[in-house]
């Protein structure tokens, strides 16, 4: 996969938008990515994971992600639109301290998530028990970054 833009070429690009920081709207998108990952979890639970199953759970896995981080931008002031705006909220996660590596398979999962809805891409068990892995892992910590 290529390299994620940093995300300061977002800002100058007009993709990432410096706006009043908006707390409201944080607060309703991190809730909304704690609700939605504790109705994954209980499924997941109760269901496990299929090779049918497999495309729910990765796209709500980037859905989860994706809130929180959005979560935090609105609450830091920024606000991505238009055509890149998922790969400028990609990007922003190299503000909130993680590593490269982790920038690198959310963008992989962005990329996925995108060929699944637009190109009929089809993804296994496999995959999406990497990126429930990945989800385990960033979770918390995207958790916390919000609350700040």
């Amino acid at each position: 996969m290529r390299e994620v833009k940093l995300f300061y070429e977002f800002v100058k690009r007009g993709i990432a938008k410096k706006v009043r920081p908006d707390f409201k709207r944080g607060i309703s998108f991190k809730a909304k990515a704690e609700k939605k990952n504790k109705l994954m979890q209980e499924r997941l639970e109760k269901l496990g994971l299929t090779d049918e199953s497999a495309e729910d759970y990765i796209e709500s896995c980037y859905d989860i992600i994706m809130l929180l981080i959005r979560a935090k931008m609105y609450i830091d002031g920024y606000q991505s639109v238009g055509f890149g705006a998922h790969e400028a909220e990609v990007s922003y996660l190299r503000n909130l301290g993680f590593p490269e590596h982790d920038v690198q398979i959310a963008d992989e999962l962005r990329y996925f998530r995108n060929g699944m809805l637009y190109y009929a891409t089809t993804l296994d068990k496999e995959y999406a028990q990497k990126v429930l892995s990945f989800l385990d892992q960033v979770y918390p910590q995207l958790v916390k970054i919000a609350e700040k």
